[in-house]
């Protein structure tokens, strides 16, 4: 089945309009007007649109350019009402219900079908039809979905997991204390994990300029060089000041890693814009190496509190809410733009394309090499976490949360 452009599916809601008082002349010269006006491949698009054959339209086309009506001995007279070929409607009165069973086997037909698990092209549905006594062209068929109110669709990204009753309370939550923070000269960071990648000669999605018929090559299989391994990029957005730092792991993505990113950070960027802070604020998404409920998480972050000697607020985002964390749309996002079709041949070069990353709005990106070990699996004793010092808010105590550094 083909896709409908604007124009198609505009002359077929203009033709439905006037089917119910078009003969069948008027209706060629109507398909022959709206050919004319789309110009090349006119009529390909109307016959679509309308089911006028592309030999009427022909028809019509000479008459318009001729400007007079035919004569009953050029073959173009009207038929007389009932004449001509039945529709494949009325000849077989089960199609529709047939066709409607076959494209919904799951939730009108019977779910041992045979297009449960294919591709259900206009071809097969017309050969499955076939087998059931219909005969129907795969054209028709076409026709017939469109008369069942079908289209072709892709699938949309829509569906982001619970939908937490407090979900707008939290952002709300969030951007009041983000203001808050701000206005008093505090720093306020978003984290989050970019996508792991495989370093080496693999072929990175979207295009970039070669010269014409030399494209970069790479290789065939994505199989993980045990060598290079893989690149775990941790980023630190600073949301006051639009800019980035972004840690490019060597082992594996655990809460140390990233309190170490943020860490880094403060030691190299955050102290020097924020030397009067009197406490940090963090924004993060609720799973991954910073989760909500990641033990390990806090007991670092209790340690960098203890060095940095100021309260670390974090609030985290709803769940399913990821793709909202300001570090995904103010950094990583751009960071993917301006490597995309460059193969990511060594952790140094991711490094240089991060660092290479810049907006018109002025982002600013720091990165380098965390070649440290991050073991995984570490657990954290009920010893250790209850010396933790955390003050759970009132509003949302397992979203939102102060740690307080050990002595002061």
């Amino acid at each position: 089945m083909e896709i409908e452009d604007d124009d198609t599916k505009q002359i077929r809601t203009r033709f439905a309009k006037l089917a119910w008082a078009l003969d069948e002349r008027m209706r060629r010269l109507f398909a022959a007007a709206e050919a004319v006006v789309l110009g090349h491949g006119g009529i390909t698009k109307v016959a679509l649109a309308t089911g006028v054959s592309r030999r009427a339209i022909h028809a019509g086309l000479e008459e318009l350019a001729a400007e007079r009506m035919p004569t009953e001995n050029q073959g173009k007279r009207i038929r007389k009402s009932g004449a001509g070929r039945k529709t494949v409607i009325e000849t077989n009165s089960g199609v529709m219900a047939a066709l409607e069973k076959l494209i919904e086997p799951t939730t009108r037909g019977d779910p041992e079908s045979p297009l449960r698990w294919t591709c259900k092209s206009l071809r097969t549905l017309a050969d499955e039809l076939t087998l059931k006594g219909y005969s129907v062209s795969y054209p028709k068929v076409g026709d017939l979905l469109r008369e069942l109110g079908y289209s072709l669709q892709a699938n949309r990204k829509m569906l982001e997991g619970t939908d937490h009753p407090d979900r707008n309370a939290q952002f709300e939550f969030i951007n009041d204390q983000t203001r808050q923070r701000i206005e008093a000269g505090n720093p306020v960071i978003s984290v989050d994990t970019k996508k792991k990648e495989l370093v080496g000669a693999y072929k990175n999605n979207g295009t970039t300029w070669h010269p014409e018929g030399k494209p970069e090559l790479v290789k065939v299989h994505d199989f993980i060089d045990k060598e290079l391994g893989r690149a775990n990029p941790y980023g630190v957005y600073d949301v006051a000041s639009n800019t980035g730092w972004v840690s490019v792991g060597t082992d594996h993505d655990t809460a140390s890693f990233a309190v170490e990113t943020i860490r880094r950070w403060w030691n190299t960027m955050g102290r020097q814009r924020y030397p009067t802070a009197t406490e940090l604020m963090i924004t993060a998404d609720g799973g991954g190496s910073n989760g909500s409920r990641v033990r390990l998480w806090k007991l670092e972050l209790q340690r960098l509190a203890d060095e940095i000697n100021i309260p670390i607020h974090i609030s985290h985002l709803p769940p399913g809410t990821s793709k909202w964390n300001k570090i995904e749309h103010r950094l990583f996002s751009y960071i993917s733009m301006n490597w995309r079709g460059q193969p990511l041949i060594s952790h140094e070069v991711i490094v240089n394309l991060i660092a290479g990353t810049t907006t018109r709005k002025g982002l600013k990106v720091h990165a380098e090499i965390d070649d440290s070990s991050y073991p995984s699996g570490i657990k954290v004793s009920d010893e250790e976490f209850e010396k933790i010092r955390i003050t759970r808010n009132t509003f949302h105590g397992e979203w939102n949360y102060r740690i307080d550094p050990s002595f002061g």
